[in-house]
């Protein structure tokens, strides 16, 4: 079985709630139409971004049937379920419901809880989540600075190769790079492995990544798509002076509280997607007058993702 390999900017969108905490899922088709017109190539729902390890099974399904619904038409934009990891008979349900709502892919990460001792016991969970759906693409979400699941992938794919035909790659989400070029020549590239830190994506490119999973691409798309062309042009001064933007602009999230601050960018695109969960911690409205003047200081206006864009890729 042979998937395709993703290109371009996949956006990790957040989940949008009102103002009482509750879904607004009635956000996600201008959501979706906004991604499109920034030239963002497909979504990876319910995942950290969309803080799906603070929604209810109920609830995750509701957002998967919300972007079904505004993106299947679509075959430019590829929806990817992430499914969880500590409850392997849950994420076989919303495996099972991806597939049934035509959504291309689902990701599962590894156990949190109950951590898998070694590899084998890693690949044995992907193996049991991803044979309920055989026919669609499965990708293992590699994000050891939350899961504290740190096997190399590149093991991994030994481990799993040949045993899981609907094994498609990878999100990989950590610095490793020797382990992240090994993954990537592993069978003469046979795996799909998706970049997942945007403020490290010049590096990746160096190492041949062509597709990339990041909360940033959803209000600052321009900002990569540039960086994507200086680099295939070998204009390696202006790849690193907008790979040092991007880590400018990614710098504000640790100074002013965290993940939930992407939220707060949201909002000076126009996407207003509410305030995270509890227990993350949002920014207080003196917080986020300093931020916009901190935002206004890095040019974010000059490259910031926009209604009406179109973007050359």
């Amino acid at each position: 079985m042979k998937f395709e390999h993703l290109q371009g900017l996949l956006s990790a969108p957040f989940s949008p709630f009102d103002k009482e905490g509750g879904l607004h899922v009635e956000q996600i088709p201008a959501y979706y139409s906004f991604l499109k017109q920034n030239g963002v190539t497909g979504a990876f729902i319910n995942g950290s971004t969309g803080e799906g390890v603070s929604l209810s099974m109920n609830e995750k399904k509701k957002i998967a049937e919300a972007w079904a619904a505004c993106s299947n038409h679509d075959p430019e934009f590829k929806v990817m379920a992430f499914l969880g990891g500590t409850c392997l008979t849950d994420c076989i349900e919303l495996a099972k419901h991806a597939q049934q709502i035509g959504l291309y892919a689902v990701s599962f990460t590894g156990p949190f809880y109950f951590k898998p001792a070694n590899v084998k016991m890693l690949a044995q969970a992907c193996i049991e989540v991803a044979n309920a759906v055989p026919d669609m693409p499965f990708y293992y979400y590699h994000i050891p600075v939350l899961t504290g699941v740190g096997y190399a992938m590149f093991d991994l794919l030994k481990e799993i190769d040949g045993k899981l035909p609907n094994f498609a790659g990878v999100k990989y989400t950590h610095e490793d790079f020797m382990d992240f070029q090994s993954c990537m020549t592993f069978q003469n590239g046979k795996y799909d492995m998706l970049w997942g830190r945007d403020e490290n994506m010049l590096s990746a490119l160096v190492l041949g990544a062509k597709g990339a999973v990041g909360s940033t691409f959803n209000y600052a798309a321009p900002l990569y798509y540039e960086l994507i062309e200086a680099f295939n042009t070998n204009d390696l001064v202006k790849a690193r002076q907008l790979q040092q933007k991007a880590i400018d602009m990614i710098r504000l999230l640790g100074k002013y509280g965290g993940i939930s601050v992407g939220k707060a960018y949201m909002k000076l695109v126009d996407i207003d997607c509410g305030e995270f969960r509890l227990p993350v911690v949002n920014m207080s409205a003196e917080q986020f007058e300093n931020f916009q003047a901190d935002v206004q200081e890095l040019g974010f206006e000059s490259f910031k993702s926009r209604t009406e864009a179109r973007v050359e890729r």
